[in-house]
């Protein structure tokens, strides 16, 4: 059998924590920032963790190495 290859999109995008879950970056902070609340901004900084559904398909289907 093949090794299966990584989604190097995916690989781009995600990465795994120390305990097994999945951080992304999360999305509107990019660009026409001047009408969202620095509230907003500060909350979109930090990094979000997938929910265990998500999680398992990313890990699955997309980063079978990770």
């Amino acid at each position: 059998m093949p090794k299966m290859k990584t989604k190097k999109s995916a690989a781009k995008r995600f990465s795994f924590t120390a305990t097994g879950k999945v951080k992304y970056k999360k999305m509107n902070l990019r660009h026409i920032l001047t009408k969202k609340s620095a509230k907003r901004k500060m909350n979109l900084r930090h990094a979000g963790i997938l929910s265990n559904d998500s999680a398992a398909k990313i890990r699955k289907q997309q980063l079978p190495y990770g």
